[in-house]
């Protein structure tokens, strides 16, 4: 057994996304995971068995798993696999302006396994995701961004939980995910979100860290800064009218907030956006 967990990162340090073809010469692989980002590997072919968190799910193609940074996997295949790997990084989400793309990811995420009913919309959506990724021009963002949606929407449509969803995630966790991602304006207040779910502020926070590792506050932060880059970037509103919306105290609290997290102010990142 070796010392320490082997850490993978398929990915070049500059891109925020990618889709290939899934590797037909892997069968075996050790236990591993990927710091840095959410992968979702589509098996139209192949059998044998994927680990995820010590979970061992048999691979009966169409299938579909979705393997979160924090979590650890191997594959134990047999045959010859096909289908494809979508790689995603946190910075792809958080330049998407798309809440409907985030809350459609957000309830992929609470499963690890899905068993597919019809996989001939999903296997054409990843072909033209993975043409997309290699061209990588100015409009690629957003045609990518457009076609995850679908492929997210047609699985949530035709897919069937494979298992119940990772109980590591509960459902309050989840509930405080689709609070953030449901379209309304993001207030800067725990306690806020904590009423709406009838908990305490204390128990929000625990839940959190049991799932991600991440205090509510940081995962408040991460909806707050995206909801402010939407207000600085489509609107005309003031920083100090964007503060209010947000619920900080003053127009200072919030500059501080914003360049603490994201190493600039929000007047830069207007003009950055042109």
């Amino acid at each position: 057994m070796p010392k320490q967990l082997q850490v993978k990162d398929k990915t070049e340090s500059a891109e925020t996304i990618k889709i290939v073809p899934f590797r037909k010469e892997i069968r075996k692989t050790v236990p591993h995971k990927h710091n840095n980002y959410f992968e979702i590997i589509y098996l139209s072919a192949g059998s044998g068995y994927h680990s995820i968190d010590s979970r061992k799910y048999p691979v009966i193609p169409p299938i579909i798993f979705f393997v979160r940074k924090e979590q650890v996997h191997n594959f134990d295949l047999e045959g010859e696999p096909d289908g494809f790997v979508a790689i995603i990084k946190k910075a792809f989400i958080d330049k998407s302006f798309d809440n409907v793309l985030k809350s459609l990811l957000t309830k992929l995420s609470s499963h690890n396994c899905l068993s597919i009913a019809d996989n001939n919309t999903i296997h054409h959506l990843f072909e033209l995701l993975c043409k997309e990724n290699k061209i990588q021009n100015g409009g690629t963002f957003h045609i990518i961004e457009g076609l995850l949606k679908a492929l997210f929407a047609k699985v949530l449509e035709v897919a069937k939980p494979f298992i119940k969803p990772d109980e590591i995630r509960s459902d309050l966790y989840q509930s405080f995910l689709e609070l953030l991602n449901n379209g309304q304006v993001v207030k800067n207040s725990v306690q806020h979100y904590a009423e709406l779910l009838n908990t305490t502020p204390q128990n929000l926070n625990a839940v959190c860290r049991k799932a991600v590792n991440q205090s509510a506050t940081e995962v408040l932060a991460e909806s707050l800064i995206g909801e402010a880059r939407r207000l600085l970037h489509y609107t005309n509103s003031t920083v100090s009218e964007i503060a209010f919306t947000l619920d900080f105290t003053d127009a200072s609290h919030f500059v501080k907030y914003y360049k603490r997290i994201t190493g600039q102010t929000p007047q830069a990142y207007r003009k950055d956006c042109g």
